[in-house]
């Protein structure tokens, strides 16, 4: 097929006068002057619980924790849950909340409820719910590995339902130029993905990551979109749930975060997954749990990518250079957690969702979502890492911005026949965050858009 009067930024190099190029498939279209990018990726999905979630009541506009229940209460009066199953809400951000989630503030008339915080690191249930799960009666609010693992519980839908969906959000994900995604899902994404493939699908490539509690072996699958991914470590919680491990205190409390492992335990779970041949992916948001796993990479003198990154002390940043890590950053989080970092980490945000000083440092950088956590959507994403700001707000640390052509580059993957087509200049700041996208091709098929 020739793409005739394109603007081709495909090299990433900038705008360059409109040419003709050639791509996979028959016929001519003639394009009017439209850009041409690589194929776009999210490099960091939880893509199971983003498909649900979009079916869940949303709670990110709850100001306090009675507000939330009051949210529950209304959408439960139309929407009560089928039996024998809990009733299931999320997004809820508590880092700045003025009263307290308690065990009482949810309970609507012996229905189970949880609601799930926009993080995913923190689960609060009501009492119909704990003893629906058979938990103990002081397990209604749970935080890291023991909310990861109730919400997958009363997460399962069956496969072929969750399929559907998965094929839905794929539809809309090339809506937004996506061709690409790292799926973090933890509950078995390589094998979810080699289903889906099996059964024809070739909406999008994935990258599947692998987890310590991975059923071996690995499914096979023989599509070329597929690939098995990293091996995810966790080193510390969150901003929000203020369990993301630090080297200072959080104000108001006698806690500095948590750590995931005890010593040396970290450094023998990422050994175990490069002896089967994956490389670690760690994630680390506090500066003292990116320190830790700085070290880590250090001792095994593998390469590999961390996640979050969100607080680093200036002297770890050459340190993480020299390894050649791949940082992998979400910049729509600084926009979601501004407020709750400059409270929590008063004094240190200079320092936080630093994506200047490790582009400068010549760390890779890999840009995602964190879907659900933010929308699965790259525009927002390179939006955040370009302006810093949203909703009309001056810029937070301006000083951390990327430049349009550096958020392309770290988002952009030129893979044979896959390419996005758009109506606004991408290297234009003011268009990002809301780019028209025109058409989307995931290996020489268009996915979206008019050619189909």
């Amino acid at each position: 097929m020739i793409l005739r009067n394109v603007v081709d930024l495909r090299a990433l190099t900038g705008p360059v006068e409109p040419t003709d190029i050639e791509v996979p498939g028959d016929g001519e279209v003639d394009l009017e002057g439209r850009w041409v990018l690589p194929g776009l990726w999210d490099h960091h999905v939880h893509y199971g619980q983003w498909a649900l979630g979009s079916r869940r009541l949303d709670l990110a506009g709850a100001t306090s924790a009675a507000h939330a229940a009051a949210l529950v209460g209304e959408h439960l009066a139309e929407n009560p849950p089928a039996a024998g199953t809990v009733y299931l809400a999320s997004g809820f951000r508590d880092g700045l909340w003025r009263d307290e989630p308690t065990l009482e503030l949810i309970e609507f008339g012996g229905v189970p409820v949880a609601l799930l915080s926009a993080d995913v690191h923190t689960l609060w249930l009501n009492a119909a719910a704990t003893r629906m799960l058979g938990l103990s009666d002081d397990e209604w609010f749970l935080r890291e590995q023991p909310a990861f693992d109730v919400t997958r519980r009363i997460s399962e839908v069956p496969a072929d339902v969750l399929d559907a969906w998965a094929i839905e959000g794929a539809a809309l994900a090339a809506s937004r130029g996506v061709t690409g995604v790292v799926d973090f899902e933890m509950d078995d994404a390589p094998g979810s993905w080699a289903r889906r493939y099996a059964a024809g699908f070739r909406g999008m490539r994935v990258r599947a990551v692998t987890y310590p509690h991975q059923l071996w072996p690995l499914p096979e699958c023989d599509s070329e979109l597929y690939e098995i991914g990293p091996y995810k470590l966790f080193t510390d919680g969150s901003l929000n749930t203020r369990t993301a491990w630090c080297f200072d205190v959080y104000p108001g409390t006698d806690g500095a975060g948590l750590p995931t492992y005890p010593p040396g335990g970290l450094l023998e779970a990422a050994r175990e997954g490069v002896a089967r041949g994956l490389f670690p992916d760690i994630h680390a948001i506090g500066d003292r749990a990116v320190a830790e796993a700085i070290d880590v990479f250090e001792q095994l003198g593998v390469a590999g990518s961390m996640e979050h990154v969100q607080l680093i002390r200036a002297q770890d940043i050459p340190r993480l250079a020299r390894l050649g890590v791949t940082a992998s950053v979400q910049p729509e989080h600084a926009m979601d957690d501004r407020d709750v970092a400059d409270h929590y980490w008063a004094g240190r945000t200079g320092r936080a969702f630093a994506l200047r000083s490790l582009a400068d440092a010549g760390i890779p950088l890999a840009l995602g979502s964190d879907a659900p956590v933010a929308p699965l959507d790259p525009w927002i994403t390179m939006a955040a890492a370009v302006t810093r700001t949203r909703d009309g707000r001056d810029p937070w640390h301006p000083e951390q911005a990327l430049t349009p052509l550096e958020a392309l580059r770290a988002t952009a993957h030129d893979l044979p026949g896959d390419l996005v087509i758009v109506d606004a200049d991408p290297l234009d700041p003011a268009a990002l965050r809301d780019m028209p996208v025109h058409a989307t091709m995931v290996a020489g098929v268009w996915t979206f858009g008019p050619y189909g």
